[in-house]
């Protein structure tokens, strides 16, 4: 049972380490901490992505900037309560890990696959350039009756095809995790840079209603 639930949400990064391990929280006297590896695209640009690793997988008190590692595990979604609203935060929870050797080159250096439900209306638009988009929000079930809520961006065709989705849907989505920072405004004159994570779907299916 557990198993098969895992299927629904599978992510493999590799990339080096460009932070220290920050705590995040503790489970059963299990310590989870924050590290920040960043992830090459094929153009010249790159992501930072969070995981969420146990102080059981790795040694935390070592300094690991500059060195390469290769996880895989899920994206994962908790609200967190900022000032006035619940913010989404986004993680890899890390399930496995690998100090990579000099020079090693991963088949999957940035891997998501999703199958999950529509929880809210896809929001379809086009860039200044003419560039076609849609958001769409998907639950991805976890065992227990938990759900993370993962936000996906389409473009193209894609874009058209999931403007078309109902909320309830089941969707599947293959592509990759994407980090993208934006400016929030506190006040009138004051901004803050936060970051934004998200899938980059480059495949998504359909899933029609199973025969009962």
């Amino acid at each position: 049972m557990t198993d098969k639930v895992f299927d629904n949400n599978q992510v493999n990064i590799a990339g080096e380490v460009v932070g220290d391990f920050k705590y995040s929280h503790e489970v059963f006297g299990e310590g989870f901490y924050i590290l920040d590896i960043s992830v090459n695209r094929l153009s010249d640009s790159y992501d930072i992505i969070p995981l969420m690793v146990s102080e059981r997988l790795i040694d935390i008190k070592k300094d690991y900037k500059g060195q390469y590692l290769e996880v895989s595990g899920q994206f994962r979604s908790y609200n967190r309560h900022d000032e006035t609203k619940n913010r989404l935060v986004l993680s890899v929870f890390v399930r496995e890990v690998t100090v990579c050797e000099p020079g090693y080159e991963s088949a999957k250096p940035n891997y998501i696959f999703l199958d999950g439900f529509i929880c809210k209306q896809p929001v379809y638009r086009k860039t200044p350039l003419g560039r076609e988009i849609a958001d769409i929000l998907l639950a991805v079930n976890r065992p227990y009756g938990k759900s993370d809520y993962i936000p996906c961006i389409c473009w193209g065709r894609n874009a058209r095809y999931a403007e078309k989705f109902p909320v309830g849907g089941h969707v599947q989505v293959w592509g990759r995790i994407q980090s993208r920072e934006y400016q929030k405004k506190i006040s009138e004159n004051e901004f803050e840079k936060r970051v934004a994570y998200e899938v980059s779907v480059s495949k998504l299916e359909y899933v029609e209603n199973e025969a009962e």
